[in-house]
């Protein structure tokens, strides 16, 4: 028997067990061999070759524009960068990833068109894992709908989850530590209710033999398989709908509805035309608040300060992270710093490499000679 074959039986083994605490452990060891058989299964096609898609990073942060074939991506990416992607009604016209540039306060904020996703992308349909994989090294993932089909968010969000894409949620904060004796010892935090043999049942099924864990949050058994795994990417995401403007005033309270349907807040989703450029503006301000980018402007010896091109950091970066995006020999010949604004107590406040920036402060770096 194949591996795909031994996939399709996991899966229809653990879709007809009953869940419930006796088979608790059972399914948990049939979802982690589950998880295994599909990593070697990826693994063997991409050890098969063939062409993929390789975009380097440029600029502050990545945006993967997602969404189905024909739902507008090609028009909205040429209306937002400086990109130049073939458009057309049919489907399919974007073969290749198209990156753009949104420059946007001062940031310049990559956009990557990705070819249309379609159902089973994530098992190599319409080259999908290529496309997927791509996915993976972005730092925001915008999906784009369509206003007259809602429900493809959903399926989306399964092709995405399919390749190990985790949405708006963090890592599982888990501990595993291999030991030399004892077996699995499993220590869990208040509200756990995973219990013990199904924990260890999840790592034995990964090869643990002797180990301690550490569990200190409830958590699901994919969740645990997650943290086991170690392999999967956790990126923020939001939700543009286009074409809006092909919708009478009497449809929107349906649309609402549908997006509510599947747990979408409509007021947190962005409506837009991108055949009519209406709605943008919002759109680039909704991209700026999720990826989090604050301005940083540098007071430059004998040039004052640099209001034009402000360093581009994310939210929690610190003078260190400044150092290191500025690059040269900053970090080494680092002294101290001067920083005036939000983050600072007072102007010219004297801090180290550990002092967290925000929007708009005004960093000066004093370095030794």
């Amino acid at each position: 028997m194949g591996l795909e074959e031994e996939i399709e039986d996991l899966r229809e083994e653990i879709a007809e067990t009953p869940y419930n605490k006796s088979t608790e452990a059972h399914i948990g060891r049939l979802k982690a061999k589950l998880a295994e058989k599909k990593d070697k299964l990826e693994n063997q096609s991409s050890a098969g070759g063939g062409q993929g898609y390789a975009v380097e990073k440029h600029g502050d942060a990545t945006v993967a524009l997602v969404g189905f074939p024909s739902v507008g991506k090609s028009t909205l990416i040429n209306a937002l960068t400086n990109a130049e992607s073939e458009t057309g009604s049919y489907d399919f016209t974007t073969l290749d990833v198209n990156p753009g540039m949104l420059q946007y306060r001062g940031a310049n904020i990559q956009i990557l068109d990705v070819p249309g996703l379609i159902e089973g992308a994530a098992g190599g349909r319409g080259g999908g894992k290529e496309v997927l994989s791509v996915v993976r090294t972005a730092d925001l993932v915008c999906f784009m709908l369509s206003v007259f089909e809602i429900d493809q968010y959903e399926r989306l969000r399964r092709e995405l989850y399919n390749n190990k894409i985790r949405l708006d949620t963090e890592a599982p904060n888990i501990s595993i530590r291999k030991t030399h004796k004892d077996g699995i010892r499993v220590t869990t935090g208040d509200g756990v209710d995973l219990d013990e043999a199904t924990v260890k049942s999840v790592l034995r099924e990964h090869g643990y033999v002797n180990a301690s864990v550490t569990i200190p949050h409830d958590l699901t058994i994919d969740e645990l398989i997650d943290g086991i795994m170690d392999n999967r990417e956790y990126l923020p995401s939001i939700v543009t709908v286009n074409k809006a403007d092909l919708i009478d005033k009497e449809y929107l309270p349906t649309v609402r509805d549908e997006l509510r349907d599947h747990d979408l807040d409509p007021d947190e989703v962005t409506f837009i035309s991108a055949e009519e450029e209406r709605g943008l503006d919002g759109l680039k301000e909704r991209l700026w608040e999720e990826l989090g980018l604050i301005r940083v402007y540098m007071d430059k010896p004998s040039r004052g300060v640099d209001y034009e091109e402000p360093l581009i950091l994310f939210s929690g970066e610190t003078v260190g992270d400044a150092c290191r995006k500025l690059g040269g020999d900053f970090e080494e010949r680092f002294k101290f710093a001067r920083v005036s604004g939000p983050s600072a107590k007072h102007d010219e406040q004297q801090v180290g490499r550990d002092h967290e920036l925000a929007d708009e402060d005004v960093l000066r770096i004093l370095t030794r000679r």
